[in-house]
């Protein structure tokens, strides 16, 4: 895809995992993007080294998005950068912190519920007047939204959320030409998923997936790139799966 070009993008939690791989993959379709860190300053900063090294054009900027104005400061840093339109918001930044009901604390859950979902909404309001005809914003749900995973009953009521605050912006922002969708990744080989590095772990993704593999960044970010693009000016409203068949 090169329809990006001249376009700038805002990934958040573009460190490391599926926003890093996105923030790449939207750099290499010709997009200026502004790599957004929470406490991963070193490795945000590699990236964007990387990503001009290769000719393309980012930025790092840093924000807490667990705290209460954390969206708000962000927005404020990303103001300063963009010059023109934001065509590209990818929230991706998400934290998961596996529990059973009987010991899943209230701090754990406010955190989660703060970065997965609050910061992705006002992330939106107040960014909104710099986005426009042909904006594109994709967040990331997950296969939990809508299956049973493990010990993940918070985390997972946070991605249902996402799902349905995708649905209400784009209905609301369809009318200025901005469309919203997710993708829902499955299990894929990042941080966050560190038991399917194990041999049970792996045992135990391959045995839900259609696909026999595990999945990578890339797939996930491919897919991100094709619902910011011009390939997908017909898609608003969706939540795509990006897991492999996972769970059928």
């Amino acid at each position: 895809m090169t329809d990006l070009i001249s376009r700038t993008a805002l990934v958040t939690g573009a460190s490391r995992g599926i926003g890093r791989a996105t923030a790449r993959a939207l750099a290499l379709a010709g997009a200026r993007v502004i790599v957004h860190y929470g406490n991963s300053a070193k490795e945000a900063h590699s990236l964007v080294a990387e990503i001009r090294e290769a000719g393309g054009q980012a930025d790092a900027v840093g924000a807490d998005l667990s705290a209460s104005d954390g969206a708000q400061r962000l927005a404020a840093e990303v103001r300063k950068l963009v010059v023109g339109q934001l065509d590209i918001l990818v929230a991706n930044a998400g934290i998961a912190v596996p529990a059973t009901i009987e010991a899943q604390t209230v701090e754990d859950f406010d955190r989660m519920f703060a970065v997965n979902v609050r910061a992705p909404y006002f992330l939106v309001q107040q960014l909104l007047p710099l986005m426009g005809d042909g904006s594109s914003i994709v967040m990331t749900s997950s296969l939990a939204a809508r299956a049973a995973v493990g010990q993940l009953s918070a985390y997972s009521a946070t991605k249902g959320a996402i799902d349905t605050m995708v649905k209400h912006f784009a209905s609301l922002l369809g009318p200025r030409g901005i469309r919203v969708n997710a993708v829902a990744p499955g299990i894929i080989d990042t941080d966050m998923s560190e038991f399917a590095k194990t041999d049970e772990g792996r045992d135990y993704a391959l045995k839900m997936q259609a696909l026999q593999r595990i999945g990578h960044a890339d797939d996930v970010a491919d897919v991100v790139t094709f619902l910011a693009s011009y390939s997908a000016r017909w898609v608003t409203g969706d939540t795509i799966q990006v897991g492999g068949g996972s769970k059928l």
